[in-house]
Protein backbone atom coordinates (compact mmCIF):
# COMPACT_ATOMS: atom_id res chain seq x y z
CA UNK A 1 0.00 0.00 0.00
CA UNK A 2 0.94 3.67 -0.52
CA UNK A 3 -0.58 6.54 0.65
CA UNK A 4 -0.83 9.61 -1.81
CA UNK A 5 -2.53 12.86 -2.26
CA UNK A 6 -5.07 13.34 -5.57
CA UNK A 7 -5.56 16.50 -6.37
CA UNK A 8 -8.15 17.83 -8.90
CA UNK A 9 -8.29 21.11 -10.95
CA UNK A 10 -11.75 22.63 -12.45
CA UNK A 11 -11.60 25.74 -14.46
CA UNK A 12 -7.76 24.51 -16.23
CA UNK A 13 -9.47 21.97 -18.05
CA UNK A 14 -11.56 24.54 -20.43
CA UNK A 15 -8.12 26.03 -21.85
CA UNK A 16 -8.03 24.39 -24.77
CA UNK A 17 -4.43 24.52 -26.57
CA UNK A 18 -2.82 26.60 -23.39
CA UNK A 19 -4.42 24.06 -20.82
CA UNK A 20 -0.75 22.22 -20.45
CA UNK A 21 0.66 25.38 -19.52
CA UNK A 22 -1.64 26.36 -16.57
CA UNK A 23 -0.63 22.94 -15.82
CA UNK A 24 2.85 23.66 -15.60
CA UNK A 25 2.51 26.15 -13.39
CA UNK A 26 0.11 24.31 -11.06
CA UNK A 27 2.26 21.27 -10.66
CA UNK A 28 5.46 24.16 -10.17
CA UNK A 29 4.01 25.87 -7.49
CA UNK A 30 2.63 22.67 -5.62
CA UNK A 31 6.13 21.29 -5.92
CA UNK A 32 7.47 25.36 -4.02
CA UNK A 33 5.24 24.74 -1.14
CA UNK A 34 5.80 20.70 -0.73
CA UNK A 35 9.45 21.16 -0.05
CA UNK A 36 8.32 22.58 3.01
CA UNK A 37 6.62 18.96 4.09
CA UNK A 38 9.04 16.86 3.04
CA UNK A 39 10.94 14.98 -0.28
CA UNK A 40 7.60 14.52 -2.32
CA UNK A 41 7.46 13.67 -6.19
CA UNK A 42 4.62 15.78 -7.90
CA UNK A 43 3.10 13.74 -11.30
CA UNK A 44 -0.03 14.62 -13.73
CA UNK A 45 -2.20 12.32 -15.75
CA UNK A 46 -5.69 12.73 -16.85
CA UNK A 47 -6.70 15.93 -15.17
CA UNK A 48 -5.35 14.47 -12.11
CA UNK A 49 -2.36 15.61 -10.18
CA UNK A 50 -0.26 13.08 -8.10
CA UNK A 51 1.55 13.46 -4.87
CA UNK A 52 3.75 10.52 -3.59
CA UNK A 53 5.89 10.54 -0.51
CA UNK A 54 9.88 9.54 -1.50
CA UNK A 55 10.77 8.73 2.11
CA UNK A 56 8.89 8.13 5.17
CA UNK A 57 10.12 11.88 7.10
CA UNK A 58 7.37 13.60 4.50
CA UNK A 59 4.54 14.73 6.48
CA UNK A 60 1.40 13.66 4.84
CA UNK A 61 -0.43 15.91 7.52
CA UNK A 62 1.96 19.42 6.60
CA UNK A 63 1.12 18.27 2.41
CA UNK A 64 -2.36 18.03 2.92
CA UNK A 65 -2.57 21.75 4.51
CA UNK A 66 -0.50 23.06 2.13
CA UNK A 67 -2.34 21.82 -0.82
CA UNK A 68 -5.37 23.11 0.98
CA UNK A 69 -4.11 26.73 0.27
CA UNK A 70 -2.77 26.64 -3.78
CA UNK A 71 -4.93 28.02 -5.85
CA UNK A 72 -5.98 25.78 -8.84
CA UNK A 73 -6.78 22.65 -7.07
CA UNK A 74 -10.65 22.89 -6.62
CA UNK A 75 -10.97 19.53 -4.61
CA UNK A 76 -7.87 17.02 -2.98
CA UNK A 77 -8.15 13.43 -0.34
CA UNK A 78 -5.20 11.61 0.63
CA UNK A 79 -5.65 8.10 -0.41
CA UNK A 80 -4.28 4.85 -0.67
CA UNK A 81 -3.13 3.13 -3.97
CA UNK A 82 -2.38 -0.69 -4.71
CA UNK A 83 -0.86 -2.29 -8.01
CA UNK A 84 -2.47 -5.34 -7.30
CA UNK A 85 -5.17 -4.32 -9.52
CA UNK A 86 -7.69 -6.91 -8.65
CA UNK A 87 -11.30 -6.69 -6.98
CA UNK A 88 -9.65 -8.87 -4.38
CA UNK A 89 -6.89 -6.30 -3.83
CA UNK A 90 -9.36 -3.28 -3.84
CA UNK A 91 -11.33 -4.68 -0.99
CA UNK A 92 -8.32 -5.71 1.17
CA UNK A 93 -7.16 -2.05 0.71
CA UNK A 94 -10.31 -0.67 1.43
CA UNK A 95 -10.77 -2.72 4.51
CA UNK A 96 -6.86 -1.48 5.42
CA UNK A 97 -6.64 1.85 4.95
CA UNK A 98 -10.62 3.33 5.24
CA UNK A 99 -11.56 2.74 8.72
CA UNK A 100 -9.97 5.36 10.26
CA UNK A 101 -11.39 7.77 7.90
CA UNK A 102 -15.00 6.35 8.66
CA UNK A 103 -14.60 6.75 12.87
CA UNK A 104 -17.39 9.07 13.87
CA UNK A 105 -19.32 8.40 10.82
CA UNK A 106 -22.86 6.58 10.61
CA UNK A 107 -23.46 6.05 7.10
CA UNK A 108 -21.73 5.92 3.82
CA UNK A 109 -21.59 4.74 0.12
CA UNK A 110 -19.04 3.89 -2.49
CA UNK A 111 -18.38 5.52 -6.08
CA UNK A 112 -16.44 3.42 -8.66
CA UNK A 113 -14.89 5.15 -11.11
CA UNK A 114 -13.23 2.53 -14.22
CA UNK A 115 -11.14 4.67 -16.47
CA UNK A 116 -9.62 0.97 -17.31
CA UNK A 117 -12.09 -0.20 -19.53
CA UNK A 118 -10.38 -3.45 -19.92
CA UNK A 119 -11.17 -4.50 -16.08
CA UNK A 120 -13.72 -6.79 -15.39
CA UNK A 121 -15.80 -5.56 -13.24
CA UNK A 122 -18.07 -2.48 -13.93
CA UNK A 123 -18.56 0.60 -11.97
CA UNK A 124 -21.67 -1.03 -10.34
CA UNK A 125 -20.15 -3.89 -9.26
CA UNK A 126 -16.66 -2.83 -7.96
CA UNK A 127 -18.95 -0.15 -5.38
CA UNK A 128 -21.55 -2.92 -4.36
CA UNK A 129 -18.16 -4.90 -3.32
CA UNK A 130 -16.36 -2.37 -1.90
CA UNK A 131 -19.41 -1.68 0.22
CA UNK A 132 -19.29 -4.88 1.28
CA UNK A 133 -16.07 -5.12 2.76
CA UNK A 134 -16.28 -2.13 4.41
CA UNK A 135 -19.62 -3.35 6.94
CA UNK A 136 -17.85 -5.88 7.26
CA UNK A 137 -14.69 -3.87 9.04
CA UNK A 138 -17.07 -1.33 9.99
CA UNK A 139 -20.21 -2.83 11.34
CA UNK A 140 -21.25 0.46 12.96
CA UNK A 141 -21.43 1.65 9.05
CA UNK A 142 -24.87 1.66 7.76
CA UNK A 143 -25.11 2.40 3.90
CA UNK A 144 -27.22 5.59 2.66
CA UNK A 145 -26.66 6.12 -1.42
CA UNK A 146 -28.75 9.50 -1.05
CA UNK A 147 -27.22 11.53 2.17
CA UNK A 148 -24.29 9.73 3.44
CA UNK A 149 -21.95 10.84 5.87
CA UNK A 150 -19.07 10.65 3.69
CA UNK A 151 -18.53 9.13 0.06
CA UNK A 152 -16.05 6.16 -0.46
CA UNK A 153 -14.50 6.75 -3.83
CA UNK A 154 -12.98 3.90 -5.63
CA UNK A 155 -10.88 4.55 -9.15
CA UNK A 156 -8.86 2.04 -11.49
CA UNK A 157 -6.87 2.88 -13.68
CA UNK A 158 -4.30 1.34 -16.01
CA UNK A 159 -2.37 -1.01 -13.22
CA UNK A 160 -3.49 0.65 -10.36
CA UNK A 161 -6.87 1.55 -8.24
CA UNK A 162 -7.12 3.75 -5.43
CA UNK A 163 -9.43 4.08 -2.72
CA UNK A 164 -9.87 7.37 -0.67
CA UNK A 165 -12.94 8.76 1.29
CA UNK A 166 -14.07 12.61 2.33
CA UNK A 167 -12.72 14.49 -0.75
CA UNK A 168 -11.82 17.64 0.61
CA UNK A 169 -12.62 21.30 -1.43
CA UNK A 170 -9.52 23.05 -2.31
CA UNK A 171 -8.86 26.53 -2.94
CA UNK A 172 -10.13 26.41 -6.20
CA UNK A 173 -9.02 29.68 -8.68
CA UNK A 174 -6.06 29.96 -10.83
CA UNK A 175 -2.78 28.93 -10.33
CA UNK A 176 -0.51 31.72 -9.28
CA UNK A 177 1.49 33.56 -11.94
CA UNK A 178 -1.28 32.52 -14.68
CA UNK A 179 -2.93 36.42 -14.83
CA UNK A 180 -0.28 38.31 -14.82
CA UNK A 181 1.39 40.53 -11.68
CA UNK A 182 -0.33 43.17 -9.74
CA UNK A 183 0.39 45.67 -7.23
CA UNK A 184 -1.37 45.59 -4.29
CA UNK A 185 -1.85 48.71 -1.87
CA UNK A 186 -1.51 46.90 1.72
CA UNK A 187 -3.12 49.18 4.42
CA UNK A 188 -2.98 48.20 8.09
CA UNK A 189 -6.54 47.25 7.50
CA UNK A 190 -9.23 44.37 6.74
CA UNK A 191 -10.01 45.11 3.60
CA UNK A 192 -6.60 45.42 1.23
CA UNK A 193 -5.74 41.59 2.80
CA UNK A 194 -9.18 40.12 1.59
CA UNK A 195 -8.37 42.45 -2.18
CA UNK A 196 -5.08 40.11 -2.36
CA UNK A 197 -6.86 36.96 -1.71
CA UNK A 198 -9.48 37.39 -4.42
CA UNK A 199 -6.68 38.36 -7.08
CA UNK A 200 -4.40 35.77 -5.87
CA UNK A 201 -7.25 33.55 -6.54
CA UNK A 202 -7.48 34.40 -9.93
CA UNK A 203 -4.05 33.68 -10.68
CA UNK A 204 -2.54 37.81 -10.14
CA UNK A 205 1.14 37.03 -8.83
CA UNK A 206 1.24 40.09 -5.65
CA UNK A 207 3.80 42.89 -4.94
CA UNK A 208 2.70 45.19 -2.56
CA UNK A 209 3.17 48.61 -1.68
CA UNK A 210 2.26 50.22 2.10
CA UNK A 211 2.74 53.99 2.78
CA UNK A 212 4.29 54.68 6.12
CA UNK A 213 3.73 58.25 7.93
CA UNK A 214 6.69 58.44 10.40
CA UNK A 215 7.13 59.42 13.13
CA UNK A 216 2.96 59.93 12.48
CA UNK A 217 2.77 56.20 12.86
CA UNK A 218 4.90 53.91 14.39
CA UNK A 219 7.02 51.51 13.65
CA UNK A 220 4.94 48.39 15.07
CA UNK A 221 2.55 50.01 12.44
CA UNK A 222 4.84 48.64 9.86
CA UNK A 223 5.45 45.41 11.63
CA UNK A 224 1.78 45.12 11.47
CA UNK A 225 1.43 45.09 7.51
CA UNK A 226 5.09 43.17 6.99
CA UNK A 227 2.82 40.42 9.35
CA UNK A 228 -0.49 40.66 7.28
CA UNK A 229 1.90 40.18 4.18
CA UNK A 230 3.54 37.29 5.47
CA UNK A 231 -0.14 35.75 6.41
CA UNK A 232 -1.05 36.62 2.52
CA UNK A 233 1.81 34.48 1.36
CA UNK A 234 0.23 31.19 2.80
CA UNK A 235 -2.11 31.42 -0.30
CA UNK A 236 -0.25 33.91 -2.63
CA UNK A 237 3.12 32.68 -2.27
CA UNK A 238 6.09 35.01 -1.28
CA UNK A 239 6.15 38.90 -2.47
CA UNK A 240 7.70 42.11 -2.13
CA UNK A 241 6.41 44.71 -0.11
CA UNK A 242 7.32 47.74 -0.92
CA UNK A 243 7.67 50.52 2.02
CA UNK A 244 7.03 54.01 1.24
CA UNK A 245 6.90 57.56 3.14
CA UNK A 246 4.05 59.47 2.94
CA UNK A 247 5.34 62.16 5.59
CA UNK A 248 6.67 65.19 3.57
CA UNK A 249 3.27 64.64 1.29
CA UNK A 250 1.00 64.78 4.24
CA UNK A 251 2.36 67.60 5.75
CA UNK A 252 2.89 69.71 2.51
CA UNK A 253 -1.04 68.95 2.01
CA UNK A 254 -1.69 69.90 5.15
CA UNK A 255 0.17 73.38 5.27
CA UNK A 256 -1.24 74.14 1.60
CA UNK A 257 -4.66 73.16 1.11
CA UNK A 258 -8.02 72.90 2.32
CA UNK A 259 -8.84 70.53 4.66
CA UNK A 260 -11.67 69.08 3.38
CA UNK A 261 -9.44 67.82 -0.04
CA UNK A 262 -6.89 66.09 2.27
CA UNK A 263 -8.18 62.19 1.59
CA UNK A 264 -8.61 62.82 -1.76
CA UNK A 265 -5.54 64.55 -2.45
CA UNK A 266 -3.51 61.76 -0.41
CA UNK A 267 -5.00 59.17 -2.45
CA UNK A 268 -4.19 60.86 -6.00
CA UNK A 269 -0.44 60.83 -4.53
CA UNK A 270 -0.68 57.37 -3.48
CA UNK A 271 -2.59 56.13 -6.33
CA UNK A 272 0.29 57.69 -8.69
CA UNK A 273 3.52 56.65 -6.49
CA UNK A 274 1.92 53.27 -6.74
CA UNK A 275 1.25 53.04 -10.32
CA UNK A 276 5.28 53.74 -11.08
CA UNK A 277 6.48 52.11 -9.16
CA UNK A 278 4.12 48.87 -10.32
CA UNK A 279 5.38 49.85 -13.71
CA UNK A 280 8.92 49.72 -12.65
CA UNK A 281 8.30 46.52 -11.10
CA UNK A 282 6.49 44.73 -14.42
CA UNK A 283 2.92 44.96 -12.96
CA UNK A 284 -0.04 45.19 -14.87
CA UNK A 285 -2.15 46.53 -12.34
CA UNK A 286 -3.13 47.91 -9.07
CA UNK A 287 -5.15 46.59 -6.71
CA UNK A 288 -6.67 48.27 -3.89
CA UNK A 289 -9.25 46.76 -0.95
CA UNK A 290 -12.27 49.29 -1.75
CA UNK A 291 -15.82 48.93 -1.13
CA UNK A 292 -18.12 51.27 -2.71
CA UNK A 293 -19.27 53.86 -0.38
CA UNK A 294 -18.11 51.99 2.65
CA UNK A 295 -15.91 55.38 3.89
CA UNK A 296 -15.99 58.93 2.32
CA UNK A 297 -13.34 58.56 0.05
CA UNK A 298 -14.76 55.33 -1.32
CA UNK A 299 -17.88 56.80 -3.35
CA UNK A 300 -17.99 56.41 -6.82
CA UNK A 301 -16.96 60.12 -7.77
CA UNK A 302 -14.00 59.73 -5.34
CA UNK A 303 -13.01 56.73 -6.61
CA UNK A 304 -12.94 58.04 -10.18
CA UNK A 305 -11.23 61.40 -9.11
CA UNK A 306 -8.39 59.15 -7.78
CA UNK A 307 -8.54 56.39 -10.95
CA UNK A 308 -7.91 59.48 -13.41
CA UNK A 309 -4.01 59.82 -12.21
CA UNK A 310 -3.18 56.43 -12.82
CA UNK A 311 -2.14 54.59 -15.79
CA UNK A 312 -2.54 50.82 -14.74
CA UNK A 313 -6.22 48.90 -14.50
CA UNK A 314 -7.19 49.39 -10.75
CA UNK A 315 -9.04 46.10 -9.81
CA UNK A 316 -11.17 46.42 -6.37
CA UNK A 317 -12.18 43.15 -6.07
CA UNK A 318 -14.27 43.94 -2.63
CA UNK A 319 -16.46 47.08 -4.53
CA UNK A 320 -19.65 45.14 -4.42
CA UNK A 321 -19.10 43.23 -0.68
CA UNK A 322 -19.97 44.66 2.32
CA UNK A 323 -18.16 44.83 5.33
CA UNK A 324 -19.42 41.78 7.15
CA UNK A 325 -18.33 39.28 4.12
CA UNK A 326 -15.27 41.09 3.98
CA UNK A 327 -14.52 40.35 7.76
CA UNK A 328 -15.98 36.77 7.01
CA UNK A 329 -12.84 36.77 4.05
CA UNK A 330 -10.61 37.76 6.52
CA UNK A 331 -11.39 35.37 8.97
CA UNK A 332 -10.79 32.28 6.69
CA UNK A 333 -7.38 33.43 5.65
CA UNK A 334 -6.00 34.21 8.69
CA UNK A 335 -5.83 37.95 8.31
CA UNK A 336 -8.54 39.68 10.66
CA UNK A 337 -7.12 39.14 14.36
CA UNK A 338 -3.89 40.96 12.78
CA UNK A 339 -5.85 43.72 10.76
CA UNK A 340 -7.72 44.67 13.92
CA UNK A 341 -4.45 45.90 15.81
CA UNK A 342 -4.94 49.15 17.26
CA UNK A 343 -1.78 50.81 15.12
CA UNK A 344 -2.87 53.59 12.63
CA UNK A 345 -2.17 53.35 9.30
CA UNK A 346 -1.11 56.72 7.09
CA UNK A 347 -4.89 57.33 5.93
CA UNK A 348 -5.92 57.83 9.74
CA UNK A 349 -2.84 60.73 10.02
CA UNK A 350 -4.44 64.19 9.04
CA UNK A 351 -7.79 62.62 8.82
CA UNK A 352 -10.16 65.88 7.78
CA UNK A 353 -13.20 66.80 10.21
CA UNK A 354 -15.47 66.95 6.91
CA UNK A 355 -13.91 65.18 3.68
CA UNK A 356 -15.56 65.73 0.55
CA UNK A 357 -17.64 62.53 -0.48
CA UNK A 358 -18.29 64.28 -4.13
CA UNK A 359 -15.10 65.82 -5.25
CA UNK A 360 -15.15 67.80 -8.44
CA UNK A 361 -12.64 66.63 -10.59
CA UNK A 362 -11.56 70.50 -11.51
CA UNK A 363 -11.44 71.96 -8.07
CA UNK A 364 -9.66 68.93 -6.37
CA UNK A 365 -6.87 69.68 -9.68
CA UNK A 366 -6.99 73.47 -8.51
CA UNK A 367 -5.81 72.12 -4.96
CA UNK A 368 -3.34 69.74 -6.07
CA UNK A 369 -1.67 72.68 -7.74
CA UNK A 370 -1.02 74.75 -4.73
CA UNK A 371 2.12 71.51 -4.31
CA UNK A 372 4.89 70.80 -6.86
CA UNK A 373 3.22 67.31 -7.31
CA UNK A 374 6.03 66.07 -9.52
CA UNK A 375 8.39 66.95 -7.06
CA UNK A 376 6.85 65.64 -3.92
CA UNK A 377 5.83 62.06 -6.14
CA UNK A 378 9.76 61.80 -7.03
CA UNK A 379 10.72 62.76 -3.27
CA UNK A 380 8.47 59.87 -2.27
CA UNK A 381 9.59 57.08 -4.64
CA UNK A 382 13.30 57.62 -3.59
CA UNK A 383 12.02 56.60 -0.47
CA UNK A 384 10.50 53.25 -2.16
CA UNK A 385 12.76 50.74 0.46
CA UNK A 386 11.59 46.92 -0.66
CA UNK A 387 11.22 44.01 2.01
CA UNK A 388 11.24 40.41 0.33
CA UNK A 389 8.04 38.81 1.96
CA UNK A 390 9.48 34.75 2.23
CA UNK A 391 6.25 32.14 1.77
CA UNK A 392 5.27 31.02 5.27
CA UNK A 393 4.14 27.33 4.78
Amino acid sequence: MREVILCKYGELILKGANRATFESMLVKELRFRLQFCGNFAVSRSQSIIYIEPRDEDADMEAAAEAVSRVFGIVAYDRAASTENCTLEGICALAREYLPRFLRGKKTFKVEAKRSNKNFPYKSPEISAEVGGALLSACPYLRVNVHEPDVTVRVEVREGVAYVHAGQKKGAGGMPIGSSDRGMLLLSGGIDSPVAGYMMAKRGVKLEAIHFESFPYTSERAKQKVMELASLLTRYAGGLNLHVVSLTHIQEEIKRACNEEYFTILLRRYMMTIADRIAKQSGCGALITGESLGQVASQTMRAIGTTDAVAELPVLRPCIGLDKQEIVVTAQKIGTFETSIQPYEDCCTVFTPRHPKTRPELDKVIAEEQKLDFEALVEEAIATDTVERIKYLP
